[in-house]
């Protein structure tokens, strides 16, 4: 049994310079021992055997990284239900209404965001045309 401060830490130092050589060995290794062979197809990205097409210097709309913070968030929340739920037996029917609170929160920002339209994934164009659609149909 490890009684100093060093004896007890003294393994987990060497797990990370063993990890650590390890992996520079194998990108030392493979850099030395690799074909270095360049060829058009070799070069070009790879996705899903698709070929790549336009620009990879595309645009991605607002909603797309509005929709990216709104998953952060709700996955931030579910992460407090974990705590809760440990001391929910402790803490009785306080835990349960302090809980529907916090459920009853995040589900009004949900709808908020919903009739903001941050979840909807449409173009400007779609949403005009749908209006046209809806117009007609009113006429």
């Amino acid at each position: 049994m490890p009684t100093t401060y060093a004896e007890t830490w003294f393994p987990v130092l060497v797990q990370i310079v063993i990890a650590i050589a390890v992996a520079g060995a194998m990108i030392g290794l493979s850099a030395l021992l690799g074909r270095k062979v360049k060829d058009p197809m070799k070069l070009m990205p790879y996705e899903s055997g698709v070929q790549p097409v336009g620009n990879a210097r595309e645009r991605f709309s607002v909603k797309f990284y509005l929709v990216a913070m709104v998953f952060i968030l709700f996955d931030i929340e579910a992460i407090f239900l974990y705590p809760w739920a440990v001391v929910y037996r402790q803490l009785k029917l306080f835990a349960f209404f302090e809980m529907l609170l916090f459920i009853l929160l995040v589900l009004c920002g949900f709808f908020y965001i919903w009739k903001k339209g941050v979840l909807n994934w449409s173009s400007d164009e779609q949403h005009q045309h749908r209006r046209e659609v809806e117009r007609s149909r009113a006429a």
